[in-house]
């Protein structure tokens, strides 16, 4: 089950955390992974390990908020491979301010990031699927989506417009054979909270790495893995009947709070 053989998976973000992740995952049940991301070092360090384990992998540098570079990549893969069978829009970033704390360039750039760059991979990639009958976007939201979350407005506010998104990709592309889904996970243990920590917390970083897994009624982060099996669920045949969905990963923050 859940084989993705000779299916072709784009991934933004993949360099790092989740997104490698889900790359490795991927390129394990057998998809081919084009692992996208802004740092081509770290996209290709995911490759590496990827082909290191008998996977097939490329790597391509690309900023998800410049619509002619995505076009040019995701074209240029769509030759080369002669289809894109699944997008995993994970590329994104984070921020921590309020209303009042925000100011009109973070609020800018979160919204070229984590709103424009999914629209601009999406667009491209339902472009080439609706020419080739079918395929699947999946698009990483969060928790920030479902519920209020204290000094994440601007961060809220992105993950918001993608659920919207997804609901209506998925209801405008359900007669072309596209299925899509998000995933909204709680606080997940990358290296990204490793590097918030050590920036924020000098010195207290094993006490707020605590504070921070303790914050979900499970008492621990999630790992990337764990949110890469369901994003290998959602985007397997064997999920063909999803579509329009969204799926909380998050240890019972959203409902057992």
């Amino acid at each position: 089950m859940f084989k993705l053989t000779d299916k072709v998976a784009l991934i933004t973000g993949a360099g790092s955390g989740i997104g490698r992740a889900i790359a490795r995952v991927f390129a394990r049940q057998g998809a081919h992974v084009e692992v996208i991301d802004l740092k081509l070092e770290a996209a290709q360090i995911t490759v590496d390990q990827i082909i290191a384990a008998g996977g097939s992998a490329q790597a391509s540098a690309c900023d998800v908020g410049d619509h002619l570079a995505v076009k040019t990549l995701f074209e240029s893969i769509a030759l080369r491979r002669s289809k894109i069978d699944i997008l995993v829009n994970n590329a994104g970033v984070a921020h921590i301010g309020t209303l009042l704390t925000t100011s009109e360039a973070e609020l800018d750039r979160l919204y070229r990031i984590n709103i424009k760059g999914v629209f601009n991979c999406a667009q491209v990639a339902v472009e080439q699927m609706v020419k080739q009958g079918g395929g699947v976007v999946l698009n990483m939201c969060s928790i920030a989506a479902e519920m209020g979350l204290a000094d994440r407005f601007a961060y809220s506010m992105t993950k918001g417009a993608v659920l919207s998104m997804t609901l209506s990709m998925a209801k405008d592309f359900i007669k072309a054979g596209i299925r899509c889904n998000c995933i909204c996970p709680a606080r997940v243990h990358t290296p990204f909270v490793d590097g918030f920590l050590a920036n924020t917390y000098p010195g207290r970083e094993a006490e707020m790495f605590q504070k921070l897994s303790e914050a979900q009624p499970i008492g621990r982060m999630a790992k990337p893995e764990e949110i890469a099996n369901l994003a290998l669920y959602l985007c397997s045949d064997e999920a063909g009947y999803i579509t329009g969905s969204s799926y909380s990963i998050d240890g019972g923050a959203v409902n057992l709070r």
